[in-house]
């Protein structure tokens, strides 16, 4: 009997971001733990409600992304891109992500907010 295969973090982590990336919070979110803490900017995140609702924020705003990097080892990943939305092609996003027996457990997340504002009127 072969024992079952377990998910690396980086596969772990990959098939999440692009999720979420997609639109398909649910299945971005079936990848966190409960308990999770993503410590955003300006705020931390606790528990897997409020990282939900913060992603589904923001994920509708996305059309579309560049990679630039990624680190991994056997529990964290590090990820670093370029969210594509109205107001911006060029910030930079990083998420450093923390994961425990096939979920996200944690997750530091670091880009400026302001990139992200709505555009200004014209």
């Amino acid at each position: 009997m072969t024992a079952p295969s377990r998910t690396s973090a980086l596969e772990t982590v990959l098939d999440y971001h692009r999720a979420w990336t997609s639109g398909d919070i649910d299945r971005a979110m079936s990848l966190v733990a409960e308990n999770a803490v993503c410590h955003a900017p300006g705020e931390d995140l606790v528990g897997k409600d409020a990282y939900r609702a913060f992603l589904a924020g923001f994920a509708p705003l996305l059309t579309g992304l560049t990679e630039v990097a990624r680190l991994a080892d056997d529990h964290h990943v590090m990820l670093f891109y370029h969210p594509h939305t109205a107001t911006t092609t060029t910030a930079p996003a990083a998420e450093c992500f923390t994961v425990e027996d096939g979920t996200i457990v944690k997750n530091l997340l670091v880009f400026d907010r302001l990139s992200f504002a709505p555009p200004p009127e014209s």
